[in-house]
């Protein structure tokens, strides 16, 4: 059966019949098993460039991906105005489209905001910048950030739900590194959440997501699985400078993609394939900023890995059972964050 998302002379219907779509909570969606990050798509991640972002996003789409991930913070706007550029020649239905308020820039004193006023302008900034009507989800972007839940439970939330009422979203949902907090932030919401997203929780070396899955599941929600990859640490390309992990999770990371590297197989497919075998999210998201890596994952998703690279896999998993002692770096940002915040006033 065809998704609602099928656009007859823009898809290809042979790839579209081959994807799996999942029921996305209780949305009524159904969304593509692998989804598009687009925080790729601005200078803190790569040198941009326009076309091969449009080539990349175009391929995944007509291929039957079917979910797109951005928000304003990525680039400063950067990453949604070439969104919009791109989106442009691409049909409205061919996609769902999330998007995020509350974490806006580098600048640590205006980096988050959570006050209503902000999130109503931050969404109109949005759209202007996709050049669309209306987003499908519109998400709290790193609720960890926010002074205290309080704040995101009575001001930034019921603004998106006027935000929602008025047209410009569709959905609701959270975002967030740790689970816990995600956690109790269902458990306690007046307002109807739709979607959260947990970030490289659920990845080779980190399954902190799995024991949260029955909380979400009793909430009805969309769960989305993000950064499969853990923000590059999972690549062979590895991460870059900024990463926040210790360097002893980067140390035992570089293990692992030495082994891959001497044996030609791309550790990123290993991580992709760890992750869509977990039981749990309704999609698995990943940054995707060429057509390799488009390329790769469907050919994770619908052939799985060789004999050779299930043979690595194994051997990639006992290089993190033997040698990781730590498997997230939770708080650390966080902390440092309000430190600075501290040392600014």
């Amino acid at each position: 059966m065809l998704p609602e998302t099928y656009v007859k002379g823009f898809h290809d219907e042979e790839q579209i019949q081959k994807m799996t779509y999942n029921d996305f909570g209780n949305t009524g969606l159904k969304v593509s098993t692998i989804s598009f990050g687009t925080g790729v798509f601005c200078y803190a991640y790569n040198d941009i460039d326009l076309e091969e972002c449009r080539q990349t996003l175009t391929r995944a789409l007509k291929s039957g991906i079917n979910y797109i991930d951005t928000a304003p913070y990525y680039g400063h706007g950067e990453c949604e105005e070439i969104l919009g550029q791109i989106l442009q020649g691409i049909p409205r239905q061919a996609y769902y489209i999330a998007t995020k308020v509350c974490r806006y820039n580098k600048e640590i004193k205006s980096q988050f905001d959570f006050t209503a006023e902000k999130a109503k302008e931050s969404i109109d900034l949005s759209l202007k910048r996709l050049k669309l009507d209306y987003v499908d989800i519109l998400q709290v972007h790193d609720i960890e950030f926010a002074p205290s839940l309080d704040i995101v439970l009575n001001e930034t939330l019921p603004a998106i739900q006027e935000i929602v009422n008025s047209g410009k979203a569709r959905f609701i949902g959270v975002t967030g590194y740790p689970v816990k907090q995600l956690a109790d932030l269902v458990a306690t919401s007046k307002i109807k959440l739709d979607v959260v997203l947990s970030y490289a929780r659920l990845t080779l070396f980190d399954d902190s997501l799995s024991q949260y899955l029955p909380l979400f599941k009793k909430h009805k929600l969309a769960i989305i699985n993000a950064a499969a990859h853990a923000l590059g640490l999972l690549t062979n390309t590895g991460e870059k400078p900024w990463h926040v992990a210790s360097k002893h999770i980067k140390d035992v990371c570089a293990q692992a993609r030495k082994l891959c590297v001497q044996n030609d197989i791309e550790l990123g497919k290993l991580a992709l394939w760890h992750s869509l075998q977990q039981q749990g999210p309704d999609t698995t998201l990943i940054g995707i900023d060429s057509l390799k890596i488009v390329d790769y994952s469907l050919e994770v998703l619908h052939h799985g890995l060789n004999a050779d690279e299930q043979r690595v896999y194994k051997q990639v998993l006992e290089i993190f059972a033997t040698n990781l002692n730590e498997k997230h770096w939770e708080n650390y940002e966080v902390n440092k964050y309000w430190e600075l915040i501290r040392m600014l006033s």
